[in-house]
């Protein structure tokens, strides 16, 4: 009997402290908002049902663009550029955004230069990084996973340049706004030069470099030599109405509630929820608007320009890896509008190329009240490779040729195969 007892004891004594310990973990995670995120994403928990990214008062920040052409200066000042192959881009990206990343993070105030010291610039050994429009400094640290000093005020770039120097290297960049040229001292060190070495020269230039007598208008067109082959896109609506509008629904959270369908005269989809109306055309294109009246928390604006930009990133990532879309959505712009609202553009890319959308459509747009997704309009079309090509105007020419800067572009008017042409950039 007194084994037994003796046992009993022991085992209350086991159970005893099994629960103390359950009980201080769970006042940790409490205190230190690590459930913060699995509560948050609850009904009866959440301030507001899921807009893509649940529950989360903070925001884990991901590059919504990426550059559209990278260049490489090794110590000869010859180039190594890539525009229109994006499985090469990413890959140079993979292994050289961390340098950007470094340059950005450990900026010293910058300094104002004139336009000559920033070509001189542009022969040193270093990359150069030119995104297809401009985006924030302040909004490019947070895809870099690294902070903006406080010395380094915030501009909207598209071009940066990162050159390598004996013990420091410097950060160049152009404000897009002004059109002014800084540079600041980094902590890259010449030691990563040694990255550069497996990149080999391919001609690139920049324009003002060429001596083509319009230079001096579009002086940093980037011009890769012996390539006029241009990739054929196949264009289609992949999905039907009712399995778009269904993705859209789910992304947006609203699994749950019901919602009557009807079709208009044109073939367009609609479904009215009580909190949303949703429109799917053949083309493609669905609408999204709430309709549910936001309470005063739901008007509350505590995520900055960046936040937005990712929160629009997180929805459509997601609705669009759903769709499989095969083109790249890339930020565009971020517009204000009427009664404090934000816009997120995005625009699809395939092939170095930028996809222009029927009817001036945007790949996506979302559209914010304070924290909270009021209207979305996003293009579910699937790009892929067709395996034909098309033979246009190499670069020098097609850039003699043009007034001012131009594009790799491809129309998307409904038909089947998109043909690439040289686009005016606007």
């Amino acid at each position: 009997m007194t084994d037994a007892k003796g046992k009993r004891i022991f085992e209350w004594g086991k159970t005893a402290l099994i629960v103390v310990l359950v009980l201080s973990a769970l006042l940790l995670g409490w205190q230190t908002g690590l459930f913060n995120e699995f509560f948050g994403s609850l009904p009866f928990f959440g301030d507001t049902p899921r807009q893509g990214t649940p529950g989360i008062s903070g925001v884990e920040f991901k590059e919504a663009a990426r550059p559209l052409a990278i260049v490489i200066t090794n110590e000869n000042a010859e180039r190594y550029g890539i525009k229109y192959d994006t499985v090469a881009r990413n890959a140079v990206y993979d292994r050289m955004s961390s340098i950007l990343g470094e340059a950005l993070g450990s900026a010293s105030a910058p300094m104002e230069i004139s336009e000559d010291e920033w070509r001189q610039a542009l022969s040193c050994i270093g990359v150069y990084f030119e995104y297809v429009r401009p985006v924030s400094l302040s909004v490019l640290d947070g895809w870099l996973g690294v902070r903006l000093p406080d010395a380094v005020e915030d501009a909207p770039v598209r071009r940066v340049f990162v050159a390598f120097g004996e013990d420091r290297g410097k950060v160049y960049y152009q404000n897009s706004d002004s059109e002014l040229f800084f540079v600041a001292e980094t902590a890259t060190a010449a030691g990563k030069a040694q990255e550069l070495d497996v990149y080999t020269p391919n001609g690139t230039q920049f324009s003002f470099e060429t001596g083509i007598s319009n230079a001096e208008t579009t002086p940093y067109a980037i011009l890769l030599p012996g390539i006029s082959d241009h990739q054929v896109v196949r264009a289609s609506v992949s999905h039907s109405a009712e399995e778009m509008v269904a993705i859209v629904i789910d992304s947006m959270g609203y699994t749950i509630e019901t919602s009557t369908p009807r079709y208009d005269s044109d073939g367009t989809l609609v479904r009215v929820g009580i909190q949303f109306n949703i429109r799917a055309d053949v083309y493609g294109r669905v609408m999204y608007r709430r309709t549910e009246i936001l309470p005063e928390t739901g008007m509350m604006q505590t995520l900055n320009d960046g936040g937005v930009i990712e929160r629009a990133r997180a929805i459509v990532t997601e609705i669009l890896g759903n769709m499989d879309s095969g083109a790249e959505a890339f930020y565009e712009s971020l517009e204000y509008g009427e009664r404090g609202s934000r816009s997120v553009v995005f625009g699809y890319y395939i092939a170095g190329g930028r996809i222009d959308l029927y009817e001036d459509a945007y790949a996506a747009k979302v559209t914010f009240v304070g924290d909270t997704i009021t209207e979305m309009e996003i293009v579910l079309r699937s790009f892929s490779h067709s395996g034909e090509y098309t033979r246009l105007p190499r670069e020098r020419q097609a850039f003699a040729a043009a007034d001012g800067e131009f594009l790799l572009s491809y129309s998307d008017t409904g038909q089947e195969l998109l043909q690439p042409f040289w686009g005016k950039y606007s």
